[in-house]
């Protein structure tokens, strides 16, 4: 176990250190319209028992925008251009699963400074996948569905916080258990 703790993070550790190189070019990418947003968070278990996750559980997430979401000027324009999201999150305890995930995500404006926002697509991530006695959730397979509800309010142009709720499971389509990973918690966003 410790070694795939081991290269679990340095799995993370490449993973975040590509999140903050797209970073880097970011004026030359958001003037092109395609670099959108980044968000950090910190989320937290709330399944109950032994299914639960020890510990907080910080991200990284950007948002990509090829298809000028924020362009669309109604609601089936906004359904058929998404936003690409992918970013990392990280276990603070043993119990807990590291994650590696994308999918696509869809914001709407509730009012000019309030939104919700649907997001779905797959995680990777480095849980247990069978039960072997130990406490904490087992996943079955290493790729899972993710999908996620958010809620938020922006300050400015730039700044958001948003209170998230998110969930990865298999959906039955491999063997083994099914637990699921299932966290909340809170996002800051800035966006360029």
């Amino acid at each position: 176990m410790p070694s795939l703790l081991l290269g679990s993070s340095l799995c993370l550790t490449t993973s975040s250190l590509f999140l903050f190189g797209l970073l880097s070019p970011a004026p030359a990418i958001a003037g092109d319209g395609i670099f959108d947003e980044m968000r950090f968070a910190a989320t937290a278990s709330i399944s109950n028992g032994d299914k639960r996750e020890d510990g907080v559980f910080p991200s990284i997430t950007v948002f990509l925008d090829p298809l000028d979401a924020d362009g669309a000027k109604d609601l089936g324009e906004k359904l058929l251009r998404p936003r690409i999201h992918a970013g990392a999150a990280v276990a603070t305890s043993s119990e807990g699963a590291n994650q590696v995930y994308g999918g696509l995500s869809w914001t709407f404006d509730v009012t000019k400074r309030f939104f919700v926002e649907l997001g779905a697509g797959g995680t990777v991530h480095d849980g247990n996948l069978n039960a072997d006695g130990t406490s904490g959730p087992k996943l079955g397979c290493r790729l899972l569905f993710r999908e996620y509800a958010a809620a938020g309010v922006r300050f400015d142009d730039h700044w958001n916080l948003s209170a998230t709720v998110e969930h990865a499971s298999h959906a039955e389509l491999c063997d083994g258990p099914n637990d699921g990973l299932t966290r909340a918690g809170l996002a800051l966003g800035y966006t360029f």
